[in-house]
């Protein structure tokens, strides 16, 4: 864990032996843009062929834990990947757009009112257990070599193939039902599981529509977002010291 890592961070950390850095990824960063940063970080202190990667992609627009393998930690990727993820959703029902979250507009408005928190509650307790989902088509999924967005985004029909995913507990933290349509909802899931997909199926079984209106993943197997390091205080615990300045005594 990173509270016990902390200390032992210096520049002169054996980092090709292999490390696991639990980042809180900011909002607007792709998972990729961190692998670069920590990247850049080791090659200025000397690891040039480095090996870098994440366990488990976040979207831009989500923060949290993100997890990054460093030298002959890349060999655990699978194995942390595979691990179940927590994440605390906020919802905004009664409208959907076409990537379930704020990336694009709203294109399509839908009635609310007839919701209560009691039917959001039976709703949740419903997705608990193994199912399919279909992922979003705004995704990185593969199809056919290229991303799935790739094709949504020059207007192309996308058949997206369903998923087995596992949602092991859902709870409701917030609801501000009846006055206003915002939930957050904490969920914890299996691998491979698309919270924007859950906001959009949450939305269709109450007779209405949803998107995420923002997504913070707080635990990763064993890596809590309690002890992850922000990407500044990682860059200051890797930054070589100043060198000193001698003067000549007056």
């Amino acid at each position: 864990m990173t509270d016990h890592l902390s200390p032992h961070l210096r520049p002169d950390y054996p980092f090709e032996e292999g490390l696991v850095l639990p980042i809180d990824k900011p909002l607007g960063w792709t998972s990729t843009d961190v692998v670069r940063k920590v990247r850049t970080l080791m090659r200025r202190l000397g690891h040039r062929k480095i090996k870098v990667g994440h366990a488990g992609t976040l979207d831009p627009l989500a923060t949290g834990v993100l997890l990054i393998c460093v030298g002959r930690a890349t060999k655990q990727v699978d194995t942390l990947q595979a691990e179940e993820k927590e994440y605390l959703a906020e919802i905004e029902l009664g409208a959907t757009t076409p990537s379930y979250d704020l990336e694009h507009p709203v294109d399509t408005r839908y009635p609310w009112a007839h919701i209560t928190r009691a039917d959001v509650e039976r709703i949740l307790a419903g997705f608990i257990g193994e199912q399919e989902q279909e992922p979003p088509v705004y995704s990185a999924k593969k199809l056919e070599g290229r991303r799935a967005y790739e094709y949504a985004r020059e207007g192309e029909e996308v058949n997206m193939r369903r998923a087995v995913i596992n949602i092991y507990s859902t709870r409701l933290e917030t609801c501000e039902l009846p006055t206003s349509p915002r939930l957050t909802v904490r969920i914890l899931c299996s691998k491979g599981t698309y919270i924007r997909a859950f906001a959009r199926d949450l939305g269709r079984k109450l007779s209405s529509g949803a998107h995420l209106t923002g997504l913070r993943r707080t635990r990763s197997g064993g890596f809590q977002v309690e002890h992850c390091l922000s990407l500044e205080t990682l860059q200051a615990k890797l930054s070589p010291p100043a060198p000193t300045v001698e003067t000549n005594p007056v």
